[in-house]
């Protein structure tokens, strides 16, 4: 594979009531329809040997989990609810989460930009405000431009993206394109992550801990991969070998966090819960009218927002070296589904793991359970 189709692929990659008792959720695991089951496996089984999928379906607020291994060319039920995965870009919905949480704090405001907590003037004293960089708005690139292609370790990609050549790239490079306009950027949310941490002094990691991970009961999720040990499945490149996991350094707020299907499903779960200003700050569209997957989608603070017949849904996936991702909501319903993968980025079947959320969420919008066999 030549080096700049990999970085090619590099730009493509995509990096989620009161009586809710976070510490204790209730759950029936490898309680899953037939049809859910077959769902699974067809879309598994093209994947290498040692692949794992590790699933949380949540439906009417009753948390299920579901985890499946290939292993010899079978497919095999496995307990792995807790095992901890890169999460990739799904990372962009608590950075947003973040944000809020400063918002409702009164620390920032959405319309304020960014510059006077960065320390340096802007190439072209350019404004870029906080929420154009958490719906994708700001007109900043997929990636900087001092990226730099000839110094790629392509199998960790972002380990020396520092804070220095950021902070280059905001003085020396800055071009903005069409700015207002929705332009996908790891580089905007990395940067989001970045100024935040500014404003609190305090690090990203420690920003998650105290702001998200302990106020809901996450104690498995991290930024910082020491922290996880052998709870961590090893991820696999599109050959099914062992590859590194990714260091993303100082865009690490676009997706640098490691979590479990247990932990996130009880993030998905206080979604549901009305009073919880800041994630409920999180999912108010602040940008529409842009067709993705023939609906008219929306941007929260994160995530993306798709109609499904008058309905919105609240999504977002991931991907990385060696890892693919899927969380999505129907937060009227209280139904969500959370995917976790050792399944590459760059795996040609890594769609299979977004067609498979696609198929269990429709599954849970029928009363009949029956997955649809076109979607």
């Amino acid at each position: 594979m030549s080096r700049y189709f990999v970085l090619l692929l590099l730009i493509s990659v995509s990096f989620s009531c009161t009586d809710i008792a976070f510490d204790g959720q209730d759950y029936n695991q490898d309680v899953i329809t037939h049809a859910q089951s077959k769902a699974v496996f067809r879309e598994c089984q093209d994947f290498p040997n040692d692949t794992q999928v590790s699933i949380a379906l949540i439906e009417k607020g009753v948390i299920r989990f579901y985890g499946v291994k290939r292993e010899n060319d079978t497919i095999v039920s496995v307990d792995n609810h807790k095992s901890v995965f890169e999460i990739g870009s799904i990372s962009k919905v608590f950075t947003g989460t973040l944000l809020a949480d400063l918002v409702i704090e009164g620390k920032v405001e959405l319309g304020d930009p960014i510059n006077d907590y960065l320390g340096v003037t802007l190439k072209d004293h350019h404004e870029i405000t906080f929420q154009q960089l958490a719906n994708h708005t700001s007109g900043l690139p997929r990636i900087p431009s001092n990226y730099r292609l000839l110094e790629i370790d392509f199998s960790n990609p972002y380990k020396d993206y520092d804070e220095i050549k950021l902070l280059e790239y905001l003085t020396d490079h800055l071009t903005l394109d069409n700015p207002g306009g929705f332009k996908y950027s790891n580089l905007g949310v990395g940067l989001l992550g970045y100024t935040l941490t500014k404003i609190a002094d305090e690090s990203y990691e420690d920003l998650l801990q105290s702001r998200i991970f302990s106020k809901y009961g996450m104690t498995g999720s991290t930024s910082n991969r020491n922290r996880v040990g052998n709870m961590l499945v090893a991820g696999l490149n599109p050959k099914g070998v062992v590859t590194p996991n990714w260091d993303i350094n100082i865009l690490e707020a676009a997706g640098g966090i490691l979590s479990s299907v247990s932990d996130l499903s009880k993030f998905a779960m206080a979604q549901f819960v009305e009073s919880d200003e800041v994630l409920a700050l999180t999912r108010e569209s602040t940008y529409g009218g842009y067709h993705m997957g023939g609906a008219i989608a929306g941007i929260g603070l994160g995530w993306m927002i798709r109609d499904v017949e008058g309905q919105d849904w609240y999504w977002h996936n991931g991907g990385t070296g060696g890892y693919s991702s899927f969380m999505q909501l129907d937060v009227q319903n209280r139904d969500a589904v959370i995917i976790l993968s050792n399944v590459s980025a760059f795996n040609s079947k890594r769609v299979n793991i977004d067609s498979m959320g696609a198929r269990l969420m429709h599954s849970l919008r029928k009363n009949d359970m029956q997955v649809p066999e076109n979607q």
